[in-house]
């Protein structure tokens, strides 16, 4: 078996792990600095919101021995508005003007023709009302809208009502962050990246629901023994699904890179990078919430419980009680109550 192997399967029976939970207000610390800074990009920049949703003109030229630098610069002076050109794999170029109408896009192709010096009859116009995106944006909204109910409704039905809250909140974070990072670099948003969006909810919530369904089995009766508290048993739940989690989202993050970074970057091709960069970063924020913010909220939630409020004080008292008698008490010393245990054993040994 491998170390990775091994240690997944030490992770899975408890013998060794990591206190997610006891230090759970770092890591709402962390979301909470990272969610401000994707909120205030927002507020400040803004999104770059491609031709699909301001309308405007997309001409796409056969060869031409005309630089991407220099296209740009005629474009924007035909025009008179922002101009992105890129290199196709034909040698052509791909020239996108915001806010031209029929009229305007007419004259600008024939000006585009003489200063690129290529037919105007080869180059292909094809202009994009913003109703368009208007309508697409909707439709977007209204997905979005009938996805998260419907999560909501499932997982209040299949675990409870606190993991149904817990897993809306981990989306709305991982949406704002990747729809924060899109404010920060200015890459452009497309039809494409609406995909990204919401293609991102469902893996989120794949990781999320594999630790609830652990979470589920591990506190079956809980109020039944005395042996763990249930951020103790939320913890083992973590860290039993953590490398199966590791392995899930690298694999998945393997191919979105490279087309984030070898396609978009080296390679050129920037229309991959409307769709890969909300994958990348909506994987790696989902994988992030499910482990550190999710399942921490369930305990918040769950602890306010009078029952499991008893049953924590009930496990402490057992600790504390084989603590003095010099015992070693069933269940994990990793809540925050740990040392106070240990030190009230020692008194009661010197006593």
């Amino acid at each position: 078996m491998s170390k990775l192997g091994d240690l997944g399967a030490r992770l899975y029976r408890g013998e060794v792990g990591y206190d997610f939970v006891g230090k759970r207000f770092i890591w709402y610390g962390v979301s909470i600095l990272i969610t401000i800074t994707a909120i205030v990009a927002l507020a400040v920049q803004g999104l770059n919101m491609g031709i699909e949703f301001k309308g405007g003109a997309v001409f796409t030229t056969p060869k031409t021995a005309v630089s991407v630098a220099r296209a740009t610069e005629e474009a924007e002076k035909a025009s008179g508005h922002d101009a992105i050109v890129q290199e196709l794999g034909t040698g052509g170029l791909r020239i996108q003007i915001s806010g031209l109408d029929t009229d305007s896009a007419a004259g600008v192709k024939k000006q585009l023709a003489t200063d690129l010096k290529v037919s105007e009859a080869d180059i292909n116009a094809d202009l994009v009302g913003p109703s368009w995106g208007d309508q697409i944006a909707n439709k977007a909204w209204t997905g979005l809208g009938v996805f998260m109910v419907l999560v909501v409704i499932y997982l209040a039905i299949a675990f409870e009502w606190r993991m149904a809250v817990a897993a809306l909140i981990a989306l709305i974070h991982d949406l704002t962050i990747t729809v924060g990072v899109y404010a920060l670099v200015g890459f452009e948003v497309t039809p494409g990246t609406v995909i990204g969006l919401l293609t991102i909810l469902g893996y989120s919530l794949y990781d999320t629901v594999v630790v609830f369904d652990g979470l589920k089995e591990g506190s079956k009766d809980i109020t039944k023994q005395t042996r763990y508290t249930f951020s103790e048993i939320a913890n083992r739940s973590i860290n039993g699904t953590l490398v199966r989690s590791i392995n899930t989202t690298v694999v998945a993050l393997l191919p979105v890179g490279a087309l984030l970074f070898i396609g978009g970057g080296f390679l050129g091709a920037g229309m991959l990078n409307d769709i890969s960069l909300s994958l990348f970063v909506g994987l790696a924020a989902g994988a992030y919430s499910s482990i550190f913010i999710a399942t921490p909220l369930v305990v918040d939630f769950k602890e306010r419980e009078p029952s499991m409020k008893a049953l924590k004080k009930r496990v402490l008292a057992k600790r504390a009680a084989a603590a003095a008698k010099g015992e070693s008490a069933d269940g994990d010393y990793e809540t925050e109550d740990a040392p106070q245990i240990v030190a009230q054993g020692r008194a009661g040994r010197r006593r």
